[in-house]
């Protein structure tokens, strides 16, 4: 991400703010109901979910062909930041463009939920925790208590939303639990670690170098011994499947994806952003029905 490009645009933000000028907002809240930025579309759809009609909801990072780690923020997102009430940001340095976005504007009837230190991840783990099935139920909790918190004329449909939600994840945990019992066990290749935290939840074992993956997260280029390590589990079948990335493509990324499918190995696409149209549920159960295809032996 572009440190420069990013420092330009909060000054930018600052000087409109400072000059008292209007500043448009891409999802400007009625005066009923909260406002409230997540960082990434699947924190503010689950925001959404419990909010209801009550909230205002503003996603940052909506598209899923834009690689999260390299977006830069723009001078709408900065207005979305300082009119919200209710800030949720991932933290673990893979949202950092939202630190700085909230620094520019601050304000003390602001609540800021930051999932990862909620889930208890420090700096240096893998930053995609919500892919760990725990998570979202968590999440869950700590945002109807801060909307009844921030609007407590509306806080029984919160808390009713919030048992809707909790009962809705009933099916992705029970489905989580018949593929572990299933697949735990199972090697795996993954080319960037984004659906770790699943993986883990399901006992698959990722064989795929940790240097390899980090290397590919972080945009460089990975090691040649970790690249070779990883040609050899798949010409040798030792992975059954590879989880594939499809929001980080490189040429590396693009030739290990291009070798799988050579040797018959299935390739199972993995996003880190929620799929336009679908639920934060709809999304993960759609991508565990293509794990468990491709794992079946039922590749697509």
């Amino acid at each position: 991400m572009s440190m420069g490009a990013i420092s330009r645009t909060i000054l930018g933000l600052g000087i409109l703010m400072a000059l008292g000028a209007p500043v448009a907002s891409g999802a400007a809240a009625a005066p009923s109901r909260v406002a409230v930025v997540a960082a990434e579309n699947f924190y503010g759809d689950l925001v959404g979910q419990i909010g209801g009609d009550h909230v205002a909801v503003t996603s940052i990072i909506v598209d899923p062909t834009v690689d999260p780690h390299e977006y830069e923020v723009s001078a709408k997102d900065g207005a979305a930041v300082a009119n919200a009430r209710l800030v949720i940001q991932n933290g673990l340095g893979y949202d950092s463009f939202m630190t700085r976005l909230l620094n520019a504007s601050p304000r003390r009837d602001r609540k800021l939920i930051v999932v990862g230190s909620l889930v208890g991840r420090k700096d240096g783990d893998n930053p995609h925790v919500w892919y760990a099935p725990a998570t979202m139920p968590k999440l869950a909790q700590v945002v109807a208590e801060a909307l009844v918190g921030l609007d407590p004329a509306n806080a029984a449909s919160y808390r009713t939303r919030l048992g809707a939600f909790t009962a809705s994840m009933k099916r992705l945990n029970d489905e989580v639990a018949r593929l572990r019992a299933r697949y735990a066990g199972t090697p795996v290749g993954a080319t960037e670690p984004v659906f770790g935290y699943m993986s883990d939840a399901l006992g698959l074992r990722v064989l795929t170098p940790r240097a390899f993956q980090k290397a590919v997260e972080e945009g460089e280029e990975p090691p040649a011994a970790a690249v070779a390590q990883m040609e050899d589990q798949l010409r040798t079948h030792r992975v059954r499947v590879l989880l594939y990335n499809l929001q980080t493509v490189t040429p590396i990324t693009t030739k290990v994806r291009q070798r799988a499918k050579q040797l018959g190995i299935p390739v199972v696409g993995v996003t880190e952003t929620e799929p336009p149209g679908k639920t934060y549920q709809q999304w993960m159960l759609g991508q565990l029905a293509q794990l468990d295809a491709a794992l079946g032996g039922e590749t697509k």
